[in-house]
């Protein structure tokens, strides 16, 4: 692509968005600047405390856990008190349990303390989400998603490798930055990012019952096919998850450093930062069924690669692989997602999409502690191979017989195909016609 066409598109990417919107996007990245303590806990428990990798696993399960209680409350919150009160609570609430968690000694008390930033840190993510598509118009809601996964990114890349050098002189230090950017965060939330819950009209109930159209945590659950997209999305969350819980402790039995890991790892955020603007320009017109099915196997089989590194370069490597996996999986299952919520539940659906990535936080550092420990890392990898093979196929049961409105929307599923057709000037690409997208974090 030439330099003006790499204009035009980045114009045409970031234009157009609402003010708030570039508020929140704002606040993602400050909030991904400061991050320390999932990426970074089990270098800290295994090198610098001397604790097993079983323990490791079992303080970054009990984070997981911390979440996965988090994500249904924080949804039933998002819809009842708003978006805007659930992400300040969540932030605030983040910055004090960190700060807490780096001056804990006690085995027990670490425990504990990474319990509750796992609760305060996953809170927030349902109400962000929620309020991205409530200011953001549908046929806009592609590029704003992939911008603020962008933004997540983009603080991840910074903040893993300067996060390694802290790591080199205080662990503790890293804790007190993350803290501290998390109270900017919130600072910014509150001053500049406005309320934007959907305006309800009260309905009257006949009976004392509730309304038949009223969005219970219920609901969410007995909706067969948006459960069976959760299902899958924690499989596919499983394998990313070893990205912070299994590798740093491969790597580290490899001999290498939290400097070394901070390297590698930091090839994730830059690829994404990179490529994640051009690939949601390609993929935003695919099928999105297709797109996970893809991205599933790409995942499983990074992964996989990884049994056979033993170098910073290898291990980088591998890292560049199941990030195309990451790429093109996150704004799809985000766009999935959005496209089967109900406006006015829109938190409890996020909720419960959280919640699968909460439980992959859980069971994927016991899954990697236990494996390492007693097989080796090389099954570990192994396994990830086959899991990604398991989310792909599901993903193609699942979705083989969907509706297509209900994966494009109804106004693109009544429209015909697109023919493809040569690029010319003052052409948009970022804007298509009116619809609801079918793709568009991250991570965390």
């Amino acid at each position: 692509m030439s330099v003006a066409g790499l204009r035009t598109a980045v114009r045409e990417t970031v234009s157009g968005l609402p003010r708030e919107f570039w508020w929140l996007w704002t606040s993602t990245l400050v909030n991904r600047l400061g991050g320390f303590v999932a990426t970074f806990m089990a270098l800290y428990l295994t090198l610098d405390r001397g604790y097993s990798a079983s323990y490791a696993g079992l303080v970054a399960a009990l984070h997981g856990l911390g979440g996965v209680v988090s994500s249904l409350g924080a949804g039933v919150m998002t819809d009842r008190i708003g978006r805007r009160p659930t992400m300040l609570i969540a932030q605030v609430s983040t910055a004090v349990s960190v700060a807490v968690l780096g001056f804990m000694e006690h085995p027990f008390a670490i425990a504990a303390v990474a319990f509750l930033v796992g609760m305060a840190s996953n809170a927030s993510r349902p109400a962000v989400q929620a309020m991205m598509a409530d200011i953001v118009p549908p046929k806009d809601r592609v590029r704003a998603f992939s911008l603020n996964y962008w933004a997540v990114n983009l603080g991840f890349a910074i903040s893993s490798a300067g996060a390694g050098f802290i790591a080199e002189y205080s662990y503790r230090a890293g804790f007190l930055v993350e803290a501290l950017m998390t109270l900017v965060c919130a600072v910014l939330v509150f001053v500049k990012v406005p309320e934007s819950r959907p305006e309800q009209a009260p309905v009257k109930s006949l009976g004392g019952k509730r309304p038949k159209d009223e969005v219970r945590l219920g609901t969410v659950l007995r909706d067969g096919r948006f459960m069976g997209v959760v299902g899958l999305s924690f499989l596919v969350a499983l394998i990313f998850q070893q990205g912070y819980v299994g590798l740093p402790v491969a790597m580290g039995a490899d001999g290498l450093s939290s400097s070394d890991f901070g390297t590698a790892i930091a090839v994730n955020g830059v690829l994404i930062v990179a490529l994640q603007i051009p690939v949601t320009r390609f993929i935003q017109h695919r099928d999105p069924r297709r797109l996970l099915i893809i991205s599933s196997l790409l995942a499983g089989y990074g992964f996989g690669l990884t049994a056979f590194a033993g170098s910073v370069a290898v291990y980088a490597l591998t890292v560049c692989v199941w990030t195309l996996a990451e790429i093109v999986n996150a704004p799809t299952q985000t766009g999935l997602v959005v496209q089967l919520s109900p406006a006015q539940g829109r938190g409890r659906y996020q909720g419960v999409y959280t919640m699968s990535w909460a439980v992959a936080a859980l069971v994927a550092p016991l899954m990697s502690g236990f494996v390492i420990d007693h097989y080796g890392a090389a099954w570990l990898w192994g396994a990830c191979a086959v899991i990604g093979t398991v989310a792909g196929l599901g993903y193609w049961l699942l979705m083989r017989n969907l509706p297509r409105e209900e994966v494009f929307g109804a106004e693109a599923a009544a429209a015909p195909e697109p023919a493809p057709a040569p690029v010319e000037a003052g052409v948009d690409l970022a804007e298509p016609a009116p619809r609801t997208p079918p793709a568009v974090e991250r991570a965390v």
